[in-house]
């Protein structure tokens, strides 16, 4: 058996479950790894990058698009110009497929909850 496999077998759900689960673990590596790292003007391209990276090379992740609102984050680049990144600053777009089940899950901030929502914005 491959690592597929083995991995596979330890789950009792179906694909598209298997996917939304795996869908859901990225979200929240997105949000609790990041949240709270140092951003500034100069930096925050990297941050992006270095965000959608990481959730790239998770399992079953075909696409991972991550913006941080700039508004947000003080223009300049002297010591004292970054804020800390906050939930209700990123925008995830990202898409995981597992078996013929694909999932797509977006992060961002809901201005009427008030909140940086994370939800499942399509399922195939």
């Amino acid at each position: 058996m491959n690592r597929e496999e083995t991995a596979g077998s330890r789950f009792a759900c179906n694909d598209r479950e298997r996917a939304l689960f795996e869908a859901g673990i990225k979200m929240g590596t997105i949000y609790h790894q990041f949240v709270g790292s140092p951003v500034s003007a100069t930096t925050v391209d990297l941050l992006e990058r270095t965000m959608s990276e990481t959730i790239m090379v998770q399992p079953y992740v075909e696409d991972a698009r991550i913006r941080i609102d700039r508004c947000r984050i003080p223009d300049g680049d002297g010591t004292y110009e970054y804020a800390s990144l906050t939930g209700d600053m990123i925008d995830a777009v990202v898409t995981v497929t597992v078996g013929e089940a694909t999932v797509v899950a977006e992060m961002r901030y809901d201005e009427e909850l008030d909140y940086p929502l994370m939800y499942v914005s399509s399922i195939s």
